[in-house]
């Protein structure tokens, strides 16, 4: 304890004060004043010395948010948005975040350096790497967007507890690390609050192929050999399919997946193990036929742009009154989505791999036969995705006519539309999943905070289309899963500042 003490009353001292005989206190020094201070008041007897340095930064991360409050005054990066106009220029949608995170997953099986590129820098990515290079792997950047993983050193299939509650993605390692290990310990997932997200398909796919599943504060999944096998899942679960691809193209014998989901990032994941060595047959239906290998070697493998973030550049050229061409979209993607945004009414032309929004002419809402009200509904792929329902909600604010939205898969997502009716936005939300939206409306700018990724993108929309400033919160959320977003539609003439607020 003698050194907690010392510690505590040097950090009541300045930098460039010394005491007789001593060198004046370093940066470093001082943080770890700091962190002695912190065990201190926290009743640990813990000696922290110059080489706990790792064990210092995870023990701050994992103090509380009460704990951090009290000694630290956190910085909330805020977005000041002045609304009102319009927008033009051309812009590229990112990686797909939702191939990127199942892909760095996937290197994890990989005997060999595997290198992904068009990888989206966002919060989830950084942090999925920063959980397998707690696991051992090598992790470098390249460049801005490209990522190579050396996993060969892996010898463990305990996951930190701490990372993986941080993201939802934490869960795509279940099925790698059981195929590489035999086991696997991985505590709950975190991510969006968004309603109940069920990880029993995961469950049953991981038993069809002959492991065992406790469950206790995380759950431990093991297996001696995993086995090919014929299964059905319950539900097209996007992650739930994608562990059990990740599970089966190492497991000994055939497997035959039906019911699979298809979205283009759960393609993606079967082309990458494709060329990695994976023998996977069906990609882009519903049944996938996978033969099993001994192992997987290391690649070079681009994921597809992000089919979601184009979508969301749509709605906001329809809601900011702009014409906006979205560059190398993926056109062969987005057929469900424009389906969708032209119900509304929206304009969009296709040239190649170029996407032009005419935001900048009139919205009408397309009623139904015998002028009955429209519906916009999302469903398993290719069915209009559930990612894109909150654009969909904001978009129809601007657009004159009347439809109902029914978000039929996240009971918590259409909760955000209490801001939106802040606004001024004319919306009625009859329950959970639907809500009718009459348009146009006049959005006025207020302040926001951000539930969760898509909901946050719909408020950026709306308060670019809304007159006056808006002011939003807790803008990491947004990030997680839009690369730069405010610098990118500043170059399309948004009126958009990031701030640091304390």
């Amino acid at each position: 304890m003698y050194v907690h003490v010392w510690l505590i009353r040097t950090a009541d001292s300045t930098l460039d004060q010394t005491r007789p005989g001593s060198h004046p206190v370093s940066r470093r020094a001082l943080d770890r004043v700091e962190l002695a201070r912190l065990l201190l008041l926290s009743g640990s007897r813990e000696y922290v010395g110059p080489h706990q340095r790792r064990d210092q930064e995870k023990w701050l991360r994992r103090r509380s948010p009460k704990e951090n409050s009290r000694h630290e005054k956190e910085v909330m990066p805020t977005y000041i948005v002045e609304g009102g106009h319009s927008l033009s220029g051309r812009i590229r949608p990112a990686g797909n975040k939702n191939a990127a995170l199942p892909a760095i997953a996937a290197t994890v099986m990989a005997s060999e350096p595997v290198t992904l590129q068009n990888i989206p820098k966002i919060g989830d990515v950084e942090t999925l790497l920063e959980i397998v290079a707690s696991l051992g792997a090598e992790v470098h950047w390249d460049d801005e967007n490209t990522v190579t993983i050396d996993a060969s050193l892996i010898s463990s299939g305990s996951v930190d507890r701490a990372l993986s509650e941080r993201i939802r993605a934490s869960l795509l390692l279940a099925g790698p690390l059981l195929a590489r290990f035999g086991k696997v310990d991985l505590p709950p997932p975190g991510g969006d609050v968004i309603g109940r997200r069920r990880m029993d398909t995961h469950f049953l796919a991981f038993e069809a192929l002959g492991a065992s599943v406790r469950l206790a504060s995380g759950f431990e999944i093991e297996a001696r050999d995993l086995r090919g096998a014929d299964f059905f899942l319950d539900e097209p679960s996007v992650t739930a399919t994608e562990n059990a691809i990740m599970a089966a193209v190492l497991a000994k014998g055939e497997s035959t997946i039906r019911n699979s989901a298809s979205e283009p990032h759960v393609q993606d994941l079967c082309h990458l193990l494709n060329k990695m060595g994976g023998g996977i047959e069906g990609i882009g239906t519903n049944q996938l036929r996978i033969s099993g290998v001994p192992e997987l070697g290391g690649t070079i493998f681009a994921v597809g742009s992000d089919h979601i973030e184009t979508g969301s550049f749509v709605g906001l050229a329809a809601v900011t009154g702009s014409e906006i061409m979205v560059e190398n979209a993926p056109v062969e993607h987005l057929d469900s989505t424009l389906l969708g945004f032209r119900r509304l009414g929206v304009e969009v032309s296709i040239d190649g791999t170029t996407l032009t929004v005419h935001g900048d002419r009139t919205c009408n809402v397309v009623s139904d036969a015998f002028g009955a009200v429209p519906k916009i509904d999302d469903g398993p792929w290719p069915a209009f995705p559930a990612d894109l329902t909150s654009i969909a909600v904001v978009t129809a604010t601007q657009c004159t006519g009347t439809v109902l939205v029914h978000e039929k898969m996240f009971e918590s997502r259409m909760f955000f539309t209490d801001k939106l009716v802040g606004m001024g936005a004319h919306i009625i939300l009859c329950d959970p999943h639907r809500a009718v939206v009459v348009g146009p409306s006049v959005l006025q700018g207020t302040g926001l905070e951000s539930p969760d990724i898509r909901a946050g993108m719909a408020m950026l929309i709306a308060a670019l289309g809304a007159q006056g400033t808006s002011r939003i919160q807790n803008v990491r959320q947004i990030e997680r899963g839009y690369e730069r977003i405010d610098e990118r539609l500043r170059a399309l003439g948004a009126r958009i500042e990031r701030r640091d607020v304390p």
